[in-house]
């Protein structure tokens, strides 16, 4: 049976709160709805700055200490108002929205501890915008001893079976982390995080520039890469770990950034997410003739540049450029997910997450 979701995303660049309306049964999309987008304020982004710096420190996934739960607060609140907004200015109605995928926030990832932090009170959520609320998505995979991440991959198969492609296909979500589904046929689905996506060179532009990000990479294309720097970061032993992997938003923070310029240092960066994801390349059974880039990083025009260069002769190409949307993707995946966990159809497999067997996923709140 169809139904009828939005989908909920707010990513671990802390831009904002992407919406996403989709039909599906979650085994196949009938039809892909408007999308929308509430923005975080500087105020809302830098409390989650602050709630990513102290979840460092937890041990329990339901604890939420000092800035934690105020963050939590106001995340939900976002989403809520986020709904809201989407559903006048669309003409829906709560009644004919099936259910919602809520991600939430996450504040920390550390799947070798079995822990994974979202916050996000989904009670409230379903309370406030009147809507069932599919969520907690990833902790059944990372309490199976799954990576939990990336959990897109089962909504890439679906959008990537209605392309007449000769070959694998590569969807590479370029978010705070990058993340990469290679799509051979119906049968063949690995995923795994490749490195960092926007991640780094967002919080530098944000250190240099006092600015969210480097908008359409126009700041790296005026600057000159440090490869001998590029050179040595790949040198991380993440680079060469087979997939599955997964990692935290910050989990290359600790590289010792030199004293470059603005430009230098996005440009610099830029380089390093690109190659970071061209390393995944032997990594995967036979070489990909196609790859989608999708997220933040498919708007960065100085990034698209890299990525066709060190991912030739395939071709690369945007996923707004195939009639998908690159921004409202990960949201339109939740409510994908959303549906096949109301379904329990499995949501992450050995070969994306680790996980000994297909699982299911996600809990239910009811308005």
């Amino acid at each position: 049976m169809m139904m009828t979701a939005i989908g909920l995303m707010s990513g671990t660049s802390l831009d904002g709160v992407d919406v996403a309306l989709i039909k599906t049964d979650g085994r196949r999309v009938a039809a892909l709805g408007p999308s929308g987008y509430r923005p975080y304020t500087e105020t809302e982004r830098g409390l989650l700055r602050h709630a990513l710096a102290e979840a460092v420190e937890l041990e329990r996934r339901d604890a939420r200490p000092g800035v934690l739960a105020e963050a939590e607060r106001a995340v939900t609140i976002a989403h809520a108002e986020a709904v809201a907004a989407f559903i006048a200015q669309h003409r829906l109605s709560a009644e004919a929205i099936d259910v919602a995928g809520f991600h939430g926030q996450t504040v920390l990832h550390r799947p070798e501890a079995k822990l994974t932090v979202q916050i996000g009170d989904a009670a409230a959520l379903a309370r406030a915008i009147r809507i069932p609320v599919v969520y907690d998505f990833r902790a059944a995979d990372v309490a199976s001893g799954g990576q939990g991440a990336p959990f897109v991959p089962v909504y890439h198969r679906a959008l990537a079976q209605s392309l007449s492609r000769d070959g694998a296909v590569a969807v590479v979500n370029i978010g705070g982390v990058s993340n990469i589904t290679y799509i051979d046929g119906s049968d063949t689905l690995i995923a795994c995080d490749t490195g960092p996506g926007n991640a780094l060179l967002d919080d530098f532009v944000f250190r240099t520039q006092g600015k969210p990000f480097d908008c359409e990479g126009r700041l790296a294309a005026q600057g000159t890469v440090d490869q001998a720097w590029v050179g040595d970061a790949l040198q991380h032993p993440f680079f060469l770990k087979p997939p599955p992997k997964s990692l935290d938003r910050n989990a290359f923070a600790g590289l010792a950034l030199r004293d470059w310029s603005a430009e230098d240092g996005a440009a610099t960066l830029t380089a390093f997410t690109a190659r970071a994801i061209a390393a995944v390349v032997p990594l995967l059974p036979k070489p990909t003739a196609s790859w989608v880039v999708t997220g933040g990083g498919a708007r960065n025009l100085t990034m698209m540049r890299l990525l066709r260069e060190v991912l030739a002769p395939a071709s690369v190409e945007s996923a707004d450029a195939l009639g998908w949307s690159a921004d409202a993707m990960e949201a339109q995946a939740f409510g994908f997910l959303a549906t096949r966990g109301l379904k329990g159809l499995p949501l992450s497999y050995p070969a994306t997450t680790g996980v000994a067997f297909p699982m299911t996923g996600g809990l239910l709140a009811r308005p």
